[in-house]
């Protein structure tokens, strides 16, 4: 019997734009900056009442007047504010994180790939030549007026229509995009900033769903479940209990 792979939660995170890094050869390396700001835990879908596992992931802070009374009963259920953007991530049972955890940026590392999905900038109508890179028509020799143009659609009498998927000009952008096996470059926890090499989709200051490569073996030293703000506030508290007792205790 085979053992169910470990499949952690991902992030949201905000397009910020891009920049350089230098890496240690002084050779520059151009990267995205992807800003990880109050990634909470809201729910839970479990086996037993949804059919699949997976953590409910919200992002962004919203206004209390522009959410929905339903929703505001499903953040105040998580005790947490009500955020802009909500999203799934399937995980394995063992991956579940706590409601109301804060996932931070440190929850990938350098050097691991990861899977970056956006929706693209939108293009509008756009022709043949721009939307599928077609090579338009001859530029003499009888063309006029139809430089630009895609060309025949279609066939003879026989079938005597244009098969759907056909390439052609029409609306382009604005869909959704991911792009596979993303190296990250650097993370900085303390400012939420996820560096991650090359382009993503999307425009600047818009949401992007960051997990890890799907098509790529695990990178080792992964925090797991994840990397958790809470855990840490918790742990500094017991750390200190400790020195709190002892001090009252020497006072006495």
């Amino acid at each position: 019997m085979t053992s169910v792979q470990q499949q952690r939660t991902g992030l949201v995170a905000q397009k910020v734009g891009m920049t350089r890094l230098f890496n240690g050869d002084g050779d520059q390396v151009p990267v995205t900056v992807l800003k990880v700001d109050e990634c909470r835990v809201i729910a839970h879908r479990t086996v037993d009442t949804n059919g699949y596992t997976a953590i409910q992931i919200g992002v962004g802070a919203a206004k209390v007047k522009n959410v929905s009374k339903a929703m505001r009963g499903h953040f105040a259920k998580a005790a947490v504010e009500p955020r802009k953007k909500l999203v799934e991530f399937r995980v394995s049972p063992d991956a579940l994180v706590d409601v109301g955890a804060e996932i931070t940026a440190d929850h990938f590392v350098a050097g691991q790939q990861v899977d970056v999905t956006g929706v693209t900038i939108g293009k509008g109508f756009a022709g043949g030549m721009k939307r599928w890179n077609f090579g338009g028509l001859r530029a003499t020799h009888g063309v006029s007026v139809s430089h630009r143009s895609h060309g025949s659609t279609g066939n003879r009498q026989d079938p005597g229509r244009t098969f759907p998927g056909k390439k052609m000009a029409g609306h382009m952008g604005a869909e959704q995009v991911t792009t596979l096996n993303l190296q990250v470059v650097s993370v900085d926890a303390e400012l939420g900033l996820i560096m991650v090499k090359g382009s993503v989709p999307g425009s600047d200051g818009g949401w992007v769903l960051v997990r890890d490569a799907v098509k790529r073996p695990k990178h080792k030293g992964l925090p797991f479940p994840a990397a958790l703000r809470a855990a840490a506030a918790g742990a500094e508290t017991e750390a200190a209990a400790p020195d709190a007792s002892a001090s009252s205790e020497s006072e006495g």
